[in-house]
């Protein structure tokens, strides 16, 4: 997902929240759910909404042999090692690690790199209620649940959790963890189901930069422990 496309999205969260704020006055958390379920849509529509991380995977394996066959793809603001075979996009820039045509049926990769502090300043009225970091932004919103809507901060999370979720194919199969991984931290939502699998991972390291990977693996060669593996070795270019 692009920078500006990304920044596009929060555009599109305040417009809404604002809208809410004409009749919050008035409301109560039925009319919220009620609007939110119109704006976007149901639980039935969009499973993710209410679902929230059952996971908690502390110190996952690495496949040290597995890594010694990733690509290494480097942009600008980061670093990734990806499978071969793979197209990697971050923002605009867009690489591949092989030489003819592009099979129509590769695997991708979308990469996002963000500083220390972007999503709270993007909408600084979150930190009112007690979000004081990125993390704690994407704990609310991973947490962000439609049949937990209670006023306009809950509604907030609610639609950037819709915003933020890629596609993850069928979403009633779909998984949510939260990781810690050596000097990383954060959350995955994944789906093994066939004949593909999704990732889309949202990572903090120790000094609070955000990397996202959203991993599209036609034919389901990745499995948690290779994703795993290449989360570790991501890194902030210097």
């Amino acid at each position: 997902m692009p920078k500006k496309k990304l920044k596009k999205y929060f555009a599109i969260a305040v417009v809404l929240i604002m809208s809410i704020v004409f009749v919050i006055r008035f409301s109560t958390p039925a009319l919220l759910k009620a609007y939110v379920q119109t704006g976007i849509g149901s639980c039935y529509k969009i499973p993710i909404l209410c679902m929230e991380p059952t996971e908690r995977i502390i110190e996952p394996d690495i496949d040290q042999e597995y890594a010694k066959g990733l690509v290494l793809y480097d942009f600008p603001a980061m670093n990734v090692y990806l499978p071969k075979g793979y197209s990697a996009t971050h923002e605009l820039i867009h690489k591949v690690s092989y030489k003819k045509r592009k099979p129509s049926n590769a695997s991708a990769a979308y990469l996002i790199y963000e500083k220390p502090g972007f999503f709270i300043k993007l909408f600084p009225q979150v930190q009112k209620s007690g979000v004081k970091d990125d993390y704690e932004f994407f704990n609310r919103l991973m947490h962000a649940n439609t049949r937990d809507i209670r006023d306009i901060t809950d509604t907030f999370f609610v639609i950037m959790k819709s915003i933020f979720t890629p596609d993850l194919g069928n979403q009633n199969s779909a998984r949510m963890a939260k990781f810690t991984l050596l000097d990383k931290y954060g959350f995955i939502n994944y789906n093994l189901s066939t004949p593909d699998n999704y990732f889309d991972c949202n990572i903090f390291d120790k000094e609070g930069n955000f990397f996202k990977i959203y991993i599209k693996d036609k034919g389901g060669r990745l499995d948690l422990t290779k994703v795993f593996t290449i989360i570790s070795r991501i890194t902030a270019s210097p």
